[in-house]
């Protein structure tokens, strides 16, 4: 097990590179054999325009994984943190690593994003895309992504969580993201046995819906019991999903310099 975590602890960026490219090249060979939709677009420039968002994703990950060494230091030299508190199997201090940071870093902020206002209107541009596959789990604006990443540190501060226990994390979410954005069909007594735990394809996908509730609804990553535990969890028929918001004008999603003013822009009504 030690062995496991040092190489997440040591790993380079060009592996976590590598990594994200196989997911990604594994969900495309998905949707091409059993599409979820017939998705109307020119998917090379949707999913291009998408690999833009993710080269900004990529220069905020190193920003702030070189600012972080600092803190990950400190944390493992001043034993800061629940963990450090508490001594346990190192597979079960993973575990309770990687919860805690599904649900503050991933849930607890995803829900935010969506109920403050000025915090919506950087992830509506995740929400922008009327056509939904892999590549939208990486459209994130950078102010979005930057929120997400500011809470996933703080968790880190306070459980305690080595760094290698974080990028673990970090590698889980990226399979995730891409397995449940992905424009393919699960069989669905799969996708609902997965649902009981995990958050699935099919039910990421009403997160995705252009108007509430469903909207707001499914704000998990990995585990889809938040969901089920604070009662945001909604599972139904995915054919009756329609992609996009309705508060934004749908033939903007593939402009870039129109996504990232989404924030600032005051004629952009947030419903809220």
């Amino acid at each position: 097990m030690d062995d496991f975590l040092s190489y997440f602890e040591l790993m380079p960026t060009w592996q976590k590179l590598v990594w994200i490219a196989f997911c990604l090249i594994i969900a495309w060979i998905l949707e091409k054999g059993f599409p979820l939709f017939k998705l109307d677009y020119k998917k090379l420039k949707h999913d291009g325009v998408n690999l833009i968002f993710l080269s900004f994703t990529m220069v905020i990950n190193v920003v702030v994984g070189i600012s972080s060494v600092g803190i990950f230091f400190w944390i493992d030299q001043e034993n800061i943190g629940l963990l450090n508190m508490i001594v346990l199997p190192v597979w079960a201090e993973l575990l309770i690593a990687v919860i805690f940071l599904d649900f503050m870093a991933q849930y607890l902020v995803h829900f935010l994003l969506h109920r403050i206002k000025w915090m919506w209107k950087f992830h509506m541009v995740h929400h922008s895309d009327t056509k939904v596959d892999a590549t939208t789990g990486t459209r994130l604006h950078p102010g979005d992504y930057l929120f997400r990443e500011i809470f996933g540190i703080g968790t880190a501060v306070m459980i305690g969580i080595p760094v290698s226990y974080y990028v673990f994390y970090r590698i889980m979410t990226i399979f995730f993201t891409y397995l449940t954005h992905a424009n393919f069909q699960f069989p669905p007594w799969i996708d609902k046995a997965m649902s009981t735990v995990f958050i699935s394809p099919n039910m990421h996908k009403f997160h995705h819906h252009f108007e509430r509730p469903w909207t707001d609804t499914n704000f998990g990553n990995i585990f889809s019991f938040w969901d089920r535990i604070f009662g945001t969890m909604v599972y139904d028929d995915p054919k009756k999903i329609k992609y996009g918001l309705d508060v934004l004008d749908g033939n903007f999603d593939e402009n870039i310099g129109y996504q990232l003013r989404i924030p600032v822009n005051g004629e952009i009504k947030t419903d809220y």
